[in-house]
């Protein structure tokens, strides 16, 4: 597609889905409860490595490990796939990254620093699963986060993830605690437990 600029939100309609964006050539993204999925492009990543997050969550700063940040910016030749979500004003508030494998789908994801903690996570996170779901149509959803993110973790319990194995993970520098978590990939509302 080559270097694109900001979104032109050219034909939006009240369709929920199926909304059209013109770069230099035309393709489909999806919406969910006001977040706009597109394929992630390399100047959404250089966004994303700008964004610096308070500690302890500075953590999460793209740049903290740099196996993640290439990971980032070669995005179109990572396992995942990334996915750049915008606003209704096209603004980027946010990526996810899914790697789908047989049956499951795990799920990376990050929302920009200004807007954690303001409550609007459970959207974003409901809005990924029925973005993947659609996407991949996955038995089961996958992730992992640090244990010190209670914060994130109180998320995806409300949503119906599930505790799972506590692991150690090289990563930002040192070796860190992680715990996974997983959700069968049903019905995805605000805070369903099916």
């Amino acid at each position: 597609m080559g270097e694109l600029n900001e979104p032109s939100f050219c034909c939006l309609t009240n369709d929920l889905f199926n909304y059209k964006v013109l770069y230099n050539t035309e393709y489909f993204i999806e919406s969910y409860m006001g977040f706009f999925f597109r394929p992630m492009q390399k100047q959404d990543a250089l966004v994303v490595t700008g964004w610096r997050y308070e500690a302890p969550y500075s953590f999460y700063n793209a740049d903290s490990d740099p196996d993640d940040l290439a990971e980032l910016l070669n995005c179109a030749a990572s396992d995942c796939v990334y996915y750049a979500v915008v606003d209704e004003a096209g603004k980027l508030v946010g990526f996810f990254c899914f790697d789908h494998n047989v049956d499951t789908v795990e799920i990376g994801l990050g929302l920009r620093p200004d807007l954690t903690g303001q409550g609007i996570g459970r959207s974003f996170v409901v809005a990924g699963l029925a973005f993947a779901q659609k996407q991949f149509a996955p038995a089961l959803f996958r992730l992992a986060v640090a244990t010190f993110n209670e914060r994130a973790i109180q998320v995806y319990s409300a949503l119906g993830f599930q505790r799972g194995r506590i692991f150690l993970q090289n990563t930002n520098g040192g070796e860190f605690e992680f715990v996974e978590m997983t959700r069968y990939a049903t019905k995805i509302n605000h805070g369903s437990r099916t």
